[in-house]
């Protein structure tokens, strides 16, 4: 399966100009690409004023997204601010070439910023199947809890979407490494670039991590579409030769 990261700065609360910019990124892709992944909340950056950004799920932004899905042949993810039964949810999308859309809302909200008291927790897995592969997107905050993420469906790909801050992005780094190796999962981190209006900065570091713990892409701080193949033969192999998944503890998930 061959994937797009796009790491990009994003234009704060301004969801118009982050489709335009994000666009001509997507666009300017000439090879075939299986999923092309987008940030946390990459309409608006992280905003904790959804009622400025919020969108339905027929919103402009989920038109823009099937339009793109269709054009490129190809599936889009990312997470945006969606409103819904008088709820705001931090949800990433999934978006298959056919316009079908499968989502995921944050369930482990943010404290420190304060996400908990503006949007609701989800409290859902998700695990997409798509082109012989089983994905589980999960979205920033979430990259902490290793519980939630276990590797209990056998699923191939452990996908973060981001807004990580520079000053604590040893973190980042350290527990996507760990994800991969306790899941025995190839980890995908796509965190995004530039300064917001907190005047945090951002310095992406995203990545690929293989099911063994080493780097396909090693991070990157630069703006750009990064493109990785994975290889599902060399996953399952490792997983014959290596069966750590077989020992792993069983519990329930309360």
């Amino acid at each position: 399966m061959k994937i797009a990261l796009v790491q990009s700065a994003l234009s704060w609360e301004n969801p118009e100009k982050n489709r335009k910019k994000l666009g001509e990124k997507i666009n300017a892709i000439t090879e075939s690409i299986d999923l092309i992944i987008l940030p946390e909340m990459f309409t608006s950056g992280f905003t904790m004023q959804p009622n400025i950004v919020a969108e339905t799920m027929q919103g402009e932004t989920i038109i823009w997204l099937k339009q793109l899905a269709k054009d490129k042949n190809c599936a889009i993810t990312g997470s945006l601010v969606i409103s819904e039964n008088g709820n705001f949810y931090n949800r990433l999308v999934f978006v298959f070439p056919t316009g079908e859309i499968q989502f995921y809302n944050k369930k482990h909200l943010f404290t420190l910023a304060g996400e908990d008291e503006v949007y609701t927790a989800g409290d859902k897995k998700l695990i997409v199947e798509y082109n012989g592969w089983k994905i589980c997107p999960l979205i920033c905050y979430d990259l902490r809890f290793p519980v939630f993420a276990r590797n209990v469906e056998e699923y191939d790909v452990l996908l973060y979407v981001a807004n990580w801050p520079k000053v604590r992005i040893n973190a980042w780094d350290a527990l996507l490494k760990a994800r991969a190796i306790e899941n025995m999962s190839y980890v995908v981190g796509v965190n995004r670039i530039g300064e917001d209006a907190n005047k945090f900065e951002y310095n992406g570091h995203s990545q690929v991590v293989n099911f063994l713990g080493e780097y396909t892409l090693e991070p990157i701080e630069t703006k750009g579409v990064f493109i990785v193949e994975l290889n599902k033969a060399e996953l399952l192999l490792a997983r014959k030769k290596f069966s750590f998944l077989n020992d792993q503890d069983a519990f329930v998930l309360k």
